[in-house]
C-alpha cells in the first residue's frame, strides 16, 4: 500500500462516540506512519514528541474523514472531541486535533479556555501558529469586543507563547485588524529580546502591510530605533519586496 495513500476503511469498524473518534484517527495515522521520516520531522521540529512520520497531505486526509465520521452536535461534544484527539501521544494527532477545531460554526469565544489550552501545552510554534491564527484569530473576529480584553491580558502574560499568540492573533483578519491594538503590542513587546516574539511582531508588520502598507511604513519608520532589527526586516519584507521601502531601510536604527 503506498504511503501517500490511505486504507479503506471497513464500515463495520468506525465507532460512534468520541473516544472512538481518538481510537479512528490513531489507527489512520498509524496505517500511513513512515518511521523514517519520523525521525526527521522530530529532528526538524527540535522536539522529543514522537511522530508517526506522516506528511500535511496525510493528516489532512484522516482530517476530513474525522469530521465525516464523527460531526460534533454541540459545544460541549466539539470541544470534548478536540481534547480527545489532543491528548494522543503523537505530534500528528495534535495537528488533526487543530484541524478538526477548525470547524467555522464551533470557533469562537466560548472556547478561548480551550485554545488557551493548547496553546500552553503545544508550546512550539507549529502548534501554537496554527491555534492563534485560525483558532484564537477566528475568535476575534467573531466576537472583538469579548476577545480582545482577553488577549490584552495575554500579551503581558508570563507565558511567551501566550505573548506570541496575542501578537499574531490577528494575522488572517485582514481589513478586520485592531490596527491600533496591533502597534500598541508590537510597542509593548519590542523590548523582549526572545526571538519568537521579536519574529512574531515582524511577521504581523508584514502581514499586515498587504493590507494597509501605507500605515506599515509609517510605523516602522517612527520606530527604528525601539523595534528590533529582526521585526524591521520581517515587517518590512513584502514592503522592501514591491519597492516601498529602500533595502536595508533598517539599519537606519
Amino acid at each position: 500500500m503506498s504511503r501517500s495513500a490511505l486504507p479503506p476503511i471497513d464500515p463495520g469498524h468506525v465507532p460512534d462516540d468520541r473516544t472512538g473518534l481518538a481510537a479512528f484517527a490513531a489507527g489512520r495515522l498509524a496505517a500511513l506512519a513512515d518511521p523514517a521520516k519520523a525521525v526527521v520531522m522530530a529532528a526538524y521540529m527540535r522536539t522529543s514528541h514522537p511522530f508517526h512520520g506522516v506528511q500535511k497531505g496525510g493528516v489532512d486526509a484522516v482530517g476530513r474523514e474525522a469530521l465525516k465520521l464523527f460531526p460534533a452536535k454541540d459545544r460541549l461534544e466539539y470541544e470534548r472531541n478536540v481534547v480527545s484527539l489532543w491528548r494522543l501521544p503523537h505530534r500528528e494527532e495534535r495537528y488533526l486535533a487543530i484541524r478538526y477545531a477548525r470547524q467555522g460554526k464551533f470557533v469562537g469565544p466560548e472556547s478561548l479556555g480551550l485554545y488557551e489550552r493548547m496553546i500552553r501545552e503545544g508550546a512550539w510554534w507549529d502548534l501554537v501558529d496554527e491555534t492563534a491564527g485560525h483558532l484564537v484569530g477566528g475568535a476575534l473576529g467573531k466576537a472583538r469586543g469579548e476577545v480582545e480584553p482577553v488577549l490584552d491580558g495575554w500579551v503581558r502574560d508570563p507565558d511567551m507563547w501566550i505573548r506570541r499568540t496575542a501578537v499574531i492573533a490577528q494575522l488572517r483578519l485582514g481589513r478586520g485588524t485592531n490596527e491600533a491594538q496591533l502597534f500598541r503590542y508590537c510597542l509593548l513587546l519590542a523590548p523582549e529580546r526572545e526571538f519568537f516574539i521579536r519574529k512574531a511582531i515582524g511577521w504581523a508588520l508584514r502581514e499586515y502591510s498587504k493590507t494597509a502598507p501605507e500605515a506599515v511604513i509609517d510605523f516602522l519608520e517612527a520606530n527604528l530605533e525601539r523595534l528590533s532589527p529582526l521585526s524591521l526586516r520581517e515587517g518590512g519584507k513584502d514592503l522592501v519586496r514591491k519597492g516601498r521601502l529602500a533595502k536595508g531601510f533598517e539599519k537606519g536604527a
